[in-house]
């Protein structure tokens, strides 16, 4: 097994906002070399990162490959290109293209996620803690959108338990809550985003303390970009990918079911557990097949599994609730 080794550098190393436009122009400039092929082959989490839009992610060594890696599930992953492409991050504009184009200017350092609550231990992580708290591994999950379409991406980080338990949540700790980052003057769309922000989310504890909860810090091998959440985000892989909560900035351990965007703006269509089920469909359009991210709409769907194939891991969670109900 591979640990992540010690470096002398700190996160706010890694995407420095003074040397950004000098690495891009350089990665620009390799492609016009006779070994931009190559340098694509190998780092091409770093060439495209190279194009006018998103930001630059920088490449993870040292991963650890632990039960979810890619051996595990036997599926295509989505191109890169296609999932940093196809966003929904509404602080940046509501079309799919929209996040990649207006966010690369998103200054993600320092950052700091306040852990507060019904917790023994609150504190402040920044993120040179959050990435020296466990090992790094690279997980393959199946993510599914509430609109049909499906990817499989190699997500970088390590169960959100990690934290949750270094601060000691109290026996009052049903649920946890989450909160985005919102600076309204770092994200000129936000009045066009037609949701309350900034953006919250929330699970049940046993759902946050799942070993497949996932608090993430890259994909693809890299850093994350700006536009899929980046420095640290959620990824839950049995829930609607709007669940998977972006840019985090605060989490909270309380005693009652917190408030969730999507709830607020339409109760009727997003419930608060948001599992994927194709039992259940969504009122404008069913839920019970999906298209794969990069493929055509018309190629052959592939049907929707229930808790999006990972219900070994956590059905058991659900015992004798009616899923209908708590949609």
């Amino acid at each position: 097994m591979l640990i992540k080794k010690k470096s002398d550098l700190t996160y706010a190393d890694v995407t420095p906002q003074g040397i950004y436009m000098g690495r891009r122009n350089f990665l620009l400039g390799l492609l016009a070399t006779s070994g931009a092929v190559e340098a694509y082959k190998k780092y091409p989490w770093l060439v495209a990162a190279a194009s006018p839009v998103g930001s630059v992610p920088v490449k993870l060594d040292n991963l650890v490959h632990g039960p979810y890696s890619k051996d595990s599930i036997q599926e295509k992953v989505t191109p890169a290109e296609d999932v940093m492409h196809y966003n929904n991050y509404y602080e940046f504009g509501t079309d799919k293209a929209d996040p990649a184009k207006n966010s690369r200017n998103f200054v993600t350092t320092p950052w700091t996620v306040s852990v507060e609550g019904e917790v023994k231990t609150p504190r402040k992580f920044t993120m040179d803690e959050i990435l020296k708290l466990a090992p790094l591994e690279e997980r393959i999950y199946r993510h599914r959108c509430v609109e049909a379409w499906s990817i499989v991406v190699p997500w970088i980080g390590y169960s959100l338990s990690v934290i949750a338990k270094l601060v000691e949540p109290t026996s009052a700790a049903k649920y946890v809550a989450f909160e985005s980052d919102f600076e309204k003057k770092q994200m000129p769309l936000w009045r066009d985003a037609g949701i309350q922000l900034p953006y919250v989310e929330g699970l049940r504890l046993d759902e946050a303390m799942n070993p497949l909860t996932l608090l993430c810090t890259g994909m693809y091998g890299a850093t994350l970009p700006n536009q899929d959440g980046a420095p640290v985000r959620i990824v839950i892989p049995w829930k609607y990918g709007f669940k998977s909560i972006k840019s985090m900035v605060k989490i909270r351990f309380v005693k009652d079911q917190p408030p969730t965007t999507w709830n607020i703006q339409n109760s009727h269509e997003y419930g608060f557990y948001s599992n994927v089920n194709p039992a259940v469909d969504h009122p404008r359009w069913s839920q019970a097949h999906e298209h794969r991210l990069g493929g055509g709409f018309f190629d052959r769907p592939i049907t929707t599994l229930m808790f999006n194939g990972y219900g070994e891991q956590v059905a058991s969670m659900y015992s004798g609730m009616d899923l209908r109900q708590n949609f």
